[in-house]
């Protein structure tokens, strides 16, 4: 009997590999961006996340 076990998430998504992009590229200094939008992938991803998880909550409190 053959027993996986994984730890960890697994590989990096697209934005993680985005951000990844964009912090090297702007080390190496490649790029002259303000590191808001170095990091942009990862905030902007949040705020649709908590978008998305407010307006389910919404719409749930309407069916009650």
């Amino acid at each position: 009997m053959k027993v996986n076990i994984r730890i960890g998430s697994g590989p990096v998504g697209f934005v993680g590999l985005l951000t990844i992009v964009f912090v090297t590229l702007r080390l190496l200094g490649r790029i002259d961006w303000s590191w808001w939008w170095v990091l942009s992938p990862l905030w902007i991803t949040a705020a649709l996340s908590l978008l998305i998880l407010g307006a389910v909550l919404f719409i749930a409190a309407l069916d009650r």
